[in-house]
């Protein structure tokens, strides 16, 4: 089959790579119809170092099952299905608790063996705890916004839930790509009166409008913070998602959101300290966050999906083949595409 694969810094090609087999009794071999580059492909994409070795790319598909292990009882060959962006059982204590990214037996696409996704096939194993069927046909037009399950659209639902986000809040979105485009969709779709997002790019933040951003920041630091402040009768928000994973969003977060208010942090962290001291405490700030259990919420937003609620699909700008993938990366890592669909 052919696949992305890394082999360092803004070096992505498209090889031949052997056919994935069924290894494990819980395996399922799926045929990919859709994949996608994600926002945090491109951390690697900057700074990985070379390896003669490469990593299988991609955590986002949606494709069709080709063939199970003895034990999978959950999907069989012909079914459409989903994944989410990390493998699990769906049994374990932390699937239970829906703390699907930290699963027993879990782990991520690419690594230890297991194929990416943005490759003509997958090795998924826990095939039964990961997979979720798709009441639609292949060539569905919503295959995009189903896809957007696998990660985007639960990051950002993550990122609100995790804040709290209720009916009547205010919340400030940091970041205008996938992710925060998603939350803008979380945030309204729980209930969230007045939505600041902020970004710089107009495409991207006239979409957030579409989404239900009701206010648009342009500005950072000290600027921006101030614009906040300026929206929110000088308060600040009840909730802020943090979907960059840059120190000077976290600062960002904390000089906006309103004393008892609470910071969602979405974006890997490209920092290890932050402003967590005496001033948070004495402010009653709440920080959390984290990895999205994808897994976790895919049965909870597909019926939205299904019924044109809401639209995570459109985060996608761009529709490329496999071969074009090592372009998107560059596009995307660019700022010339907002997020790629590969299809197959």
């Amino acid at each position: 089959m052919r696949a992305a694969v890394m082999y360092g810094a803004r070096d992505v090609r498209i090889e031949d790579r052997p056919d994935p087999k069924i290894q494990q009794p819980t395996d399922a071999l799926v045929r990919t119809v859709l994949s996608c580059v994600c926002g945090s492909d491109l951390w690697p994409y900057k700074s990985m170092p070379s390896t003669d070795t490469g990593r299988p790319m991609g955590h986002e598909f949606i494709g069709v099952v080709e063939e199970t292990g003895s034990e999978v009882t959950g999907v069989k060959a012909g079914d459409l299905v989903v994944t989410p962006f990390t493998y699990c059982d769906n049994t374990c204590d932390y699937c239970a608790k829906g703390l699907h990214s930290s699963c027993r037996h879990g782990g991520r696409y690419g690594l230890d063996g297991v194929d990416g996704g943005q490759g003509e096939a997958v090795r998924v194993p826990q095939a039964d705890g990961t997979l979720v069927r798709l009441p639609v046909r292949e060539d569905s037009p919503l295959l995009p916004s189903l896809l957007a399950l696998s990660d985007v659209m639960g990051t950002g639902h993550h990122g609100a839930t995790t804040a709290g986000v209720s009916r009547g809040d205010s919340v400030l979105v940091i970041g205008d790509g996938a992710v925060g485009l998603c939350a803008v969709i979380a945030a309204r779709r729980l209930g969230a009166e007045r939505i600041i997002l902020m970004g710089r790019h107009t495409d991207r933040t006239g979409l957030g409008r579409e989404f239900g951003a009701t206010d648009v920041i342009a500005e950072r630091g000290d600027e921006g913070v101030a614009r906040v402040r300026d929206l929110t009768a000088g308060v600040g928000v009840d909730r802020v998602v943090e979907a960059v994973g840059a120190r000077q969003g976290l600062d960002t977060a904390f000089a906006a959101v309103t004393d008892g208010g609470a910071i969602s942090r979405l974006g890997i962290p490209q920092y290890e300290e932050g402003p967590v001291g005496a001033a948070m405490i004495m402010r009653n700030i709440t920080l959390t966050g984290g990895v999205s259990p994808a897994r976790a919420y895919i049965e909870e937003l597909m019926p939205d999906v299904l019924d044109g609620t809401i639209r995570p699909g459109r985060v996608f700008d761009r529709t490329i083949s496999l071969d074009e993938t090592p372009g998107a990366y560059r596009d995307m890592a660019d700022r010339r595409v907002l997020k790629a669909l590969i299809t197959f």
